[in-house]
Parts: C-alpha cells; sequence; structure tokens
C-alpha cells in the first residue's frame, strides 16, 4: 500500500493504532482503553503509562492487521510527541522510535492538538481549510485558524481548567462515574437547563476561555442546597452545569467566526461528543463539519492525518526525539 502512515498515540489513557494511506483513508483504527481509572475517579498517570507498556504492541498488531498490512508495507511511522501525560508519551514515542529505526522508514513527530485539527483532514469526506476550529477535551480547549494542512494559529484557549476537565470534576460533585462527560449529559438529558444561572465567563476578553467559575459556581449551589435536597435536583444541577459550558463554548466560537469572516467551523476533541454541543454548532449558520465519534476522542488516526502534511524526521532527529507534557512543537 503506497504512502502507508502507521501511527501510534498514548498521550493519555488511550493505547491507540492506526493506518492510514498517503490519501487520508483510514484504513485502520484501533483504541486500547485502560478502564481501570474509572475506580480512581480520574487518570493516575504513572497507571496509565505501566498500562501501554502492556497494550501498545498488540494494538499496532491487530491495527496492521485490520489494515491488512504488515510492517514491511508501512512506508512511515508517526507518533504523539505532545503535549499530554510524560510517561504515557515516553511509551509510545519509544515503540515509535525503535519501529522507525528498525525498519529504516522516516518517523514523524505530531501534535496532539494538531492531530485534532487534521481529524477534519481524513477521508472519505474531508474538510478543507479555512476554517475556524474548536478543540475542546479534558485536557485542552482553543479556537484555531486552520489556513493550511500543517498548521493553525491559536485565537483563543483556556486560563484554567479545560472544558472536558470541568465536566469530569462537575460530575464527580454530582456523584457521578468517571469519564464524567458522557455520565453527566446522560444525566442532564432528565433536567432542566434553566433551573440554576450559572456563569459562563462572558467578561474574559477576546477568544479566551475560563471555566473555573462555573466548577465553583456548581460546588455552592450544591452546598446551599443540602445533600437531600441537592441529590433530589441532580438532574437539574447537570442540566444547568452543562448548558452553562456549552454556552461559553458557542459564544467564544461564535465570536471567532464573525471576527475572521470565514463562515466555515469544525470541532474536535473528546467534548465534541457531547449532543447539546453538536446541536448549537450546527444552529451557528456556518458551514460546519464534525469528524465521527471515534475521530473525536484520542486515537492515532487522526494522528496519522496529521503526519501527511508534515516533514520527517532527520535520522539525528528521530534518535533524539523526546516527549513533550505541555505546550507545543508547533
Amino acid at each position: 500500500m503506497s504512502g502507508a502512515i502507521l501511527a501510534i498515540e498514548t498521550s493519555c489513557d488511550d493505547s491507540c493504532a492506526a493506518v492510514v494511506d498517503a490519501s487520508g483513508l483510514i484504513l485502520s483504527n484501533v483504541i486500547a482503553s485502560q478502564s481501570i481509572h474509572d475506580k480512581y475517579g480520574g487518570v493516575v498517570p504513572e497507571i496509565a503509562a505501566r498500562h501501554h507498556l502492556h497494550l501498545l504492541t498488540p494494538t499496532i498488531d491487530a491495527a496492521l492487521s485490520d489494515a491488512g498490512l504488515t510492517l514491511d508495507l508501512i512506508e512511515r511511522v508517526a507518533v504523539t510527541q505532545g503535549p499530554g501525560l510524560i510517561g504515557a508519551l515516553l511509551v509510545g514515542v519509544a515503540q515509535a522510535k525503535a519501529i522507525a529505526a528498525a525498519r529504516g522508514v522516516p518517523l514523524v513527530a505530531v501534535d496532539h492538538l494538531q492531530g485534532h485539527v487534521a481529524a477534519n483532514f481524513l477521508g472519505p469526506d474531508p474538510f478543507e481549510p479555512p476554517f475556524v476550529c474548536l478543540i475542546a477535551s479534558g485536557g485542552h480547549t482553543l479556537l484555531a485558524r486552520v489556513e493550511e494542512q500543517s498548521s493553525y494559529t491559536v485565537l483563543g484557549e483556556t486560563l484554567d481548567d479545560a472544558a472536558g476537565e470541568a465536566f469530569d470534576k462537575g460530575a464527580r460533585m454530582l456523584g457521578l462515574p468517571f469519564p464524567g462527560g458522557p455520565a453527566l449529559e446522560a444525566l442532564a438529558g432528565d433536567g432542566d437547563p434553566e433551573a440554576f444561572d450559572f456563569p459562563t465567563a462572558r467578561n474574559v476578553k477576546g477568544f479566551d476561555f475560563s471555566f473555573a467559575g462555573v466548577k465553583t459556581s456548581l460546588l455552592y449551589a450544591i452546598a446551599d442546597l443540602g445533600e437531600a435536597e441537592s441529590q433530589l435536583r441532580r438532574a437539574d444541577l447537570a442540566a444547568s452545569y452543562q448548558k452553562a459550558i456549552v454556552d461559553a463554548l458557542i459564544d467564544r466560537l461564535d465570536r471567532a467566526l464573525s471576527a475572521s469572516g470565514l463562515g466555515r467551523v469544525a470541532i474536535g476533541g473528546g467534548v465534541a461528543a457531547n449532543g447539546p454541543l453538536r446541536q448549537r454548532v450546527s444552529e451557528l449558520g456556518a458551514e460546519t463539519h464534525i469528524p465521527a465519534m471515534k475521530l473525536c476522542t484520542d486515537n492515532a488516526a487522526m494522528i496519522a492525518g496529521a503526519a501527511r502534511f508534515l516533514p520527517d524526521c532527520s535520522t539525528e532527529a528521530a534518535l533524539a526525539l523526546d516527549a513533550y507534557p505541555s505546550g507545543s512543537k508547533r
């Protein structure tokens, strides 16, 4: 298969491997989740790294098998370099370096957030630049202007918690299981989103986000209601809290669309799986692209998608490649 890229993604607790061809067609996309973190109420970095050691090789084997290929037919290896959990990232980087060096093929280092943007470029229906892109996940929330496939310009980002982190922490306050986003959305479906007036940080300048205030407001609301009453009104609390987070995301996205004049929008990251957010984005009046649900959460196909437009590392740079936990290499 000409141009086949094997990609590895281990930025958090999912061990991911995928094969994508030169045209952006996904040949395989395998995700091995570490359900052990559920009992801790969040991802434990050391445990995540140790489980990647056990899961990654079988995940790569499954991705190759699903694609009907062997390593002999892989022409490039791509890997998430950061940002993410440093121990988890290092497992993926080490595996990718070993495969590339052993097979004598180029290695491509990919920024995780660039991967989320590039999920929109994958076939069979790629969304071509220019567009405004909202990336919202457990670790990151940002708005970007995308003019070309190889890069983006940050318009705004969170000043504190990420949107997905706010969902998870809110769910935990309401006694819901981890991961909190899907559980909170399900509970919110039975509640009144107007029951509580939670803040959306509209006073934050520009296109930046802040979710610390809404999280604190939920904590105070639960305390003011008391244990019994807050249990009775859990659905209303969840619905109002979800509405505040989605309102904040849509407000900044709408502002960015108006300022850019592009009229085209894409979203990505795990929070892009949220039903109310997807509905509100579709109502903005812009040409909209939302990747398939499996491409919104962490996955390796998006890393391969980004690698299609990025340069190979030199031999020296490939051997010296290291991971970074925060920021960006762009």
